[in-house]
């Protein structure tokens, strides 16, 4: 297997460079590199690729910091690497699962927080969709790690058939006080119950699924819905479907994190979409019947005579649907008009015959240029 590039290198960036940076160099690449604007190239198509595993990394503050520090290694499951999910949380291994699941104890925390309902954490996952299935919608399969309580113990930690016991040493409550001599004054203080870890429970019989933890992570696969409408960089929350809570407490959300492939053609701002439209000199000069792409197909437009290179036309309603709304942006095409090349003596004989047709006269910018510049005596 051929080594990875750097993704800092894929994208042609130095490693400090901003998310702007980041961002702009992907679309370019990516533009650049679209299987669209390369059909059947296999090379092109395996660059997009690339492209867009380096900023699946780059564009996201937790992984870019894991690969930064770790290279590629950081997403290598056999090296250990813990970010394949893109999760907010890093559970590392399940025998930690209180200390980064729950969260260890701030401070002086009373055990009826210590013991009381915890909320699950919440879990980032990247979904990539093409242009259109951002505009329009979309249902995608994904998989994610999540933790939830144990089928087996329903969470206790204890074999079935069993339950956990207080703590003795602590009476349950996580904590203990202890006294410290010094200079002929007694201190108090509070420190977490060694023997059972600041659970205020004893598991004499662990279950054998989660080894006594009453947690166990599993992979798990959803169908999920992306609104019409949706942008790049935003997010969806599906509430309940991140980790399980502690004590009663309720799960966090699963966050979709949305990617959105650049379109070969089109830009988007907003609610309005952009793109440049090629068109003959017979075209700007006579008017014509133009097919104008859309997100829908292509759509039959009429453009006036002596239309000028850069004039904007516009398709009311033919842009991006607004997220849960019927009403719709814009399409803004700005037409470019492509001046032959290659022709032949026929060809330019009867431009020059064109040319001499018009004269001076039918240029209104020229002679508008040549009057403010020379003068209007010139």
């Amino acid at each position: 297997m051929a080594e990875k590039r750097d993704y800092y290198e894929v994208l042609g960036l130095e490693k400090g460079a901003d998310e702007a940076t980041i961002k702009k160099a992907y679309r370019s690449l990516a533009k650049k590199y679209h299987p669209d604007m390369n059909p059947g190239d296999a090379e092109a198509e395996a660059k997009f690729k690339e492209v867009n595993e380096a900023y699946d990394v780059l564009s996201d503050s937790d992984k870019r910091a894991k690969y930064d520090q770790y290279g590629h290694a950081a997403f290598d499951p056999s090296m250990g690497g813990g970010a394949g999910f893109g999760g907010f949380g890093d559970f590392g291994d399940i025998g930690d699962i209180f200390s980064s699941f729950f969260g260890g104890a701030f401070g002086g925390s009373s055990s009826a927080r210590r013991n009381g309902p915890v909320r699950g954490e919440d879990i980032g996952v990247r979904v990539t969709v093409s242009f259109e299935e951002a505009a329009f919608g979309v249902k995608k399969d994904i998989s994610y790690a999540r933790v939830q309580k144990c089928p087996d113990c329903g969470g206790s930690g204890a074999a079935a058939g069993t339950s956990p016991e207080t703590c003795r040493d602590c009476g349950g409550t996580g904590q203990r006080r202890v006294t410290q001599r010094m200079g002929g004054m007694a201190f108090q203080s509070t420190v977490t119950c060694e023997k059972c870890k600041g659970t205020g429970k004893i598991i004499k019989d662990p279950c054998g699924n989660c080894s006594g933890k009453g947690y166990i992570r599993i992979t798990r696969k959803l169908s999920v819905s992306i609104p019409a409408g949706i942008d790049d960089g935003e997010r969806v929350a599906l509430r309940g479907e991140g980790n399980d809570g502690r004590n009663g407490g309720s799960a966090g959300d699963l966050v979709l994190i949305i990617n959105v492939r650049p379109h070969a053609f089109f830009e988007r701002d907003g609610y309005n979409i952009y793109c440049e439209l090629p068109i003959t000199i017979a075209d700007a000069t006579l008017g014509a019947e133009i097919d104008v792409p859309t997100l829908e197909g292509t759509q039959k437009y009429t453009i006036p005579e002596g239309t000028q290179p850069g004039t904007a036309f516009t398709l009311r309603g033919k842009g991006i649907p607004y997220v849960n709304s019927s009403r719709r942006g814009d399409l803004i095409f700005t037409v470019n008009v492509e001046v032959p090349k290659n022709l032949n003596e026929k060809q330019k004989d009867a431009m020059r015959a064109f040319a001499d047709a018009c004269g001076e006269k039918n240029y209104q910018k020229k002679n508008g240029f040549r009057s403010k510049f020379f003068g209007r005596d010139k």
